[in-house]
């Protein structure tokens, strides 16, 4: 998944220090592109830097699965980023939508 982003050390210090992603895997910034590895086997995130005249995602959106979504709401508003209030669906999911720097909706889960 890439994303694109306005400032790439803005975007390295949240996506890595912030969301817990650690230091990138490949960290290009002469290229306009940085990537993280989550550790997911699912694969990894890309940012890479937005064009003119770019506005931020809130179509397509990076869902993480966290051990406990209400908790990661608590601890990401702690860190002093945009969240939603979790929404639980009995039987099924909690999940949550939270925001990057730059607008970016991103979303996390974990079992209801």
């Amino acid at each position: 998944m890439s994303i694109s982003v306005t400032d790439l050390d803005r975007a390295r210090a949240f996506y890595g220090e912030v969301l817990g992603f650690g230091p990138p895997i490949y960290d290009l910034p002469d290229a306009g592109w940085i990537e993280f590895s989550p550790g997911a086997a699912g694969g990894n995130v890309s940012v890479t830097l937005a064009a003119s005249g770019w506005i931020p995602s809130t179509g397509t959106t990076l869902v993480l699965t966290v051990e406990d979504c209400q908790a990661a709401v608590v601890e990401l508003r702690r860190r002093g980023v945009q969240c939603e209030d979790a929404q639980v669906f009995p039987g099924f999911v909690t999940f949550a939508s939270f925001y990057d720097p730059f607008g970016n909706r991103l979303q996390m889960c974990s079992p209801a």
